[in-house]
């Protein structure tokens, strides 16, 4: 080989010795790993910017009892009277018209004593909440036995019971899902979820 010859990539791997072919491979290696995980981490970083449903948290303590509503709470955002109707937001869930009663992962109850929810027996536990808005006028709520799912993921047959609530007109428009868990007294207490024009609630005992 003349000394104006270039040396390809095959050509340097040929000349190499062993230790030296084996040292240039676990380079190699190394930087393709290196490459493929700057690369995931691009991918796995957040978006820029408030999240739109952001994580919330309700709590109280009734007749002694601690209960919390863990969820996301997503945002009017200029869909006013396009949410609840049969083409609107929530009719592309695709367990419609059975809703997450949120947004993301599944809105959670957690209860550490035995309670009356209208008409369902709830033992002390963790829950998932789930609404079935078909009637506009008359919301059911659906307390479900399974737990830790994505807020879609709804399965009627892990269903601990269901149970009417109550459904009126807030005031105002509510632009924040908003859960609220209010202590009455007497181990009674309420459970309220309001969002766009639609507040339902539903009697709570704690026992």
């Amino acid at each position: 080989m003349g000394h104006g010859e270039a040396l390809g990539a095959g050509s340097i791997h040929k000349w190499l010795c062993p230790e030296e072919k084996h040292r240039m491979k676990r380079v190699l290696i190394c930087t393709g790993l290196l490459f493929a995980a700057t690369t995931l981490f691009a991918q796995m970083k957040p978006p820029s910017g408030p999240p739109k449903s952001p994580p919330a948290t309700a709590t109280a303590t009734i007749g002694g009892k601690t209960i919390t509503i863990t969820y996301s709470s997503p945002r009017v955002r200029g869909r006013e009277g396009a949410i609840f109707t049969k083409d609107g937001l929530i009719s592309k869930d695709p367990h419609y018209p059975v809703w997450r009663a949120g947004a993301n992962a599944a809105t959670t109850l957690k209860t550490d004593g035995d309670l009356m929810i209208g008409k369902l027996h709830v033992p002390a536990g963790t829950y998932t909440l789930f609404v079935d808005i078909s009637d506009p006028a008359h919301w059911v709520l659906i307390v479900s036995k399974a737990t830790g799912e994505w807020g879609l993921a709804y399965d009627p047959t892990k269903d601990l019971g269901k149970t009417p609530m109550m459904t009126s007109k807030p005031p105002a428009m509510v632009e924040d899902l908003t859960y609220t868990l209010t202590d009455n007294g007497g181990g009674k207490g309420t459970l309220t979820l309001a969002w766009e024009d639609v507040s339902a609630s539903v009697h709570l005992m704690a026992h």
